[in-house]
């Protein structure tokens, strides 16, 4: 029972340590933290036809390019419809741009999500089936082809008298409804002389830290920090697969600058841990100046010559709000700051000429961004 009890207070002696300790430095893998130079994704985009619509499709009016294509792919097809083209109503057809991802090392026969967007006056693509589109890259060259039954999240329903729209249905998704006919070209080899990582978020101290992790684990001299953003680590096995798969799985201490962001149009404001303030005195008070008019008719006497008029009646109230002072101690913590501000009794939009003050009086040590 004694060693039991020991054992007990050990474990609370233990917990109470890393409860009251101080928090260390964040780490993050080096996978999460950057990009591999040469990996990346290619966008893909297309020109197609969807069909099978129940009367919510292009008009003849306002999207004529929709009768073009369904005419040229019927030609194509053996069917001569040039004679009745003056006719022709597509109501049940919707010119389509197709967009899809092709993800880095795709091979031939993987298959891709595309999505489907309408680029004329239809009011739904519900129903509807993507005929084959060529999928083309920044190259102009077909790397897939995408076809199959349009996913549409909302819907769209419309009387004489009333409408009725939810979601967007004149966009939807195909899962899978792409093929991949012909691989990118690959910005990879795995006999390269180095592998060349790129920060998400370029930071000297962060890049400093990766090229000592890296080295502290595969080596001395493995690894070189180029700049903010870039990374060189060498290869000497000629191996770059193994080598990334080794080099992705690193903690990193990481590091944040201290950023204060500010958006005017939703009253939004972000701030990070880092930020800190000296010692600084806030004040907040609002001013609320109130303008009525009432109009009066002043009518003169019975015998005399005037007229009858409006005369304009203005009353002007100026309500000054008792000020709040707030003294906010130097190198506050993030909680603190904010439980300081909000003492103030401010709006978020009082919060943005706050801290646009405090950082005009050199007492606010983080970058303040407007977006």
């Amino acid at each position: 029972m004694a060693i039991l009890s020991l054992l007990t207070r050990l474990t609370l002696l233990l917990a109470l340590v890393v409860c009251f300790s101080p928090m260390q430095t964040q780490a993050e893998r080096i996978k999460d933290l950057t990009n591999i130079e040469g990996v990346r994704g290619n966008a893909l985009i297309g020109y197609g036809l969807v069909v099978g619509l129940n009367g919510t499709g292009d008009s003849a009016t306002s999207s004529p390019y929709t009768v073009s294509s369904i005419t040229a792919l019927l030609e194509r097809l053996g069917v001569n419809v040039r004679a009745d083209i003056s006719k022709m109503k597509p109501k049940n057809i919707a010119a389509v741009m197709v967009t899809a991802e092709l993800a880095a090392f795709a091979r031939p026969g993987a298959q891709l999500d595309v999505t489907v967007s309408s680029i004329g006056d239809a009011k739904s693509l519900r129903g509807g089936t993507l005929l084959v589109t060529p999928l083309l890259g920044g190259d102009g060259r077909p790397y897939a082809v995408a076809q199959g039954g349009v996913s549409i999240g909302g819907f769209a329903i419309s009387g004489k008298g009333a409408s009725t729209t939810k979601g967007h249905p004149t966009a939807g998704r195909i899962p899978n409804g792409a093929r991949v006919e012909k691989a990118a070209p690959r910005g990879l080899a795995s006999d390269q002389d180095h592998v060349t990582l790129t920060l998400r978020n370029p930071d000297f101290t962060t890049a400093g830290n990766i090229q000592n992790a890296i080295n502290a684990k595969l080596g001395k001299g493995m690894a070189q920090a180029i700049d903010a953003g870039t990374v060189q680590v060498w290869n000497p096995e000629s191996n770059a697969i193994a080598l990334i798969g080794k080099i992705e799985q690193i903690d990193v201490a990481i590091d944040h600058p201290a950023v204060v962001i500010v958006d005017e149009r939703t009253g939004t404001i972000v701030m990070g841990q880092e930020v800190r303030i000296d010692t600084v005195a806030v004040a907040h008070g609002n001013i609320t100046v109130s303008v009525s008019e009432n109009p009066q008719v002043s009518q003169p006497n019975a015998f005399a010559s005037g007229k009858t008029t409006t005369v304009d009646r203005s009353s002007v109230n100026v309500k000054e709000d008792d000020a709040k002072l707030v003294v906010l101690p130097k190198q506050v913590s993030l909680s603190e700051l904010v439980s300081a501000l909000n003492a103030v009794g401010a709006t978020p939009s009082d919060l943005m000429a706050v801290l646009q003050a405090i950082k005009a009086a050199g007492a606010l040590h983080a970058e303040l961004r407007t977006m």
